[in-house]
């Protein structure tokens, strides 16, 4: 058993007690009765959030955490600004700073991430996404004119 395993267990303990005596013998010293069932039921579910919150921290801690840009090779995204050649992707709902690899992109186009430059992401475009579902600002407003404001990186 890790160390890890047996503080929870023994943190448990520790809490189901205070459950218990504040619920038995500290509230009805007060004057505030509280049904026996009704103490075991928040033991009950105090213990299955003590295993819930245990097993999903376990499998935070378990994950490999991503590192860097580098991580993001082969990553899919939407050209929400049109590459020519820089712009701007969205990738798992986040914004980057993005150059095109192969030339101008045109916004909605899907693209793959290929490298990097710094913080700015080298992408070419993908094959098999033609199209998003994202609302789509190629950069230019309805006279034409560049809008640089909107997207603020």
């Amino acid at each position: 058993m890790n160390g890890r395993l047996f503080i929870a267990i023994i943190s448990t303990i520790a809490e189901e007690a205070a459950i218990l005596v504040v619920g038995i013998w500290l509230l009805p010293k007060a004057g505030i009765k509280i049904p026996i069932l009704l103490v075991l039921g928040i033991m009950f579910a105090w213990l299955w959030w003590s295993v819930f919150t245990y097993r999903k921290g376990t499998k935070a801690l378990i994950n490999k955490p991503v590192k860097g840009l580098v991580s993001m090779k082969g990553m899919k995204g939407v050209v929400v600004k049109t590459l020519q050649p820089d712009g701007l992707i969205k990738i798992q709902g986040e914004l980057w700073k993005g150059r095109s690899s192969t030339g101008r992109i045109i916004a909605g186009r899907g693209v793959i991430v290929v490298g990097q430059e710094g913080l700015r992401l080298l992408v070419r475009p993908d094959s098999d996404h033609l199209t998003a579902s994202l609302p789509i600002h190629d950069g230019h407003d309805e006279e034409g004119d560049t809008d640089e404001t909107q997207y603020q990186t």
